[in-house]
């Protein structure tokens, strides 16, 4: 029972981050939809527009680690449109 009275205040201060106030969320079609699949869709379309323009150049043939490329600025473009949209974390 001590354990647990001296885990009470720890617990209260780690659990701090989870406010009612809930996720950024958009309405669309009526219903909410999380706005970080926003995000990652728009980053994916960016990563896809980023292939087709490299098969264009002839940049992807000579790419290494496709993957990681692509995934890569798909998280950037991603991360960029949720701090354009939402700011920097308080």
């Amino acid at each position: 029972m001590t354990e647990a009275r001296r885990a009470a205040p720890l617990a209260t201060v780690l659990l701090t981050g989870c406010a009612p106030q809930g996720a950024p969320s958009l309405v669309l079609f009526g219903s909410y939809f999380p706005a970080w699949m926003l995000c990652a869709l728009i980053g994916i379309a960016a990563a896809l527009a980023a292939r087709a323009a490299f098969i264009l150049v002839g940049l992807d043939a000579i790419m290494a680690f496709r993957l990681f490329s692509y995934s890569a600025i798909a998280v950037t473009v991603a991360a960029v449109c949720w701090l354009i949209w939402y700011g920097p974390a308080p």
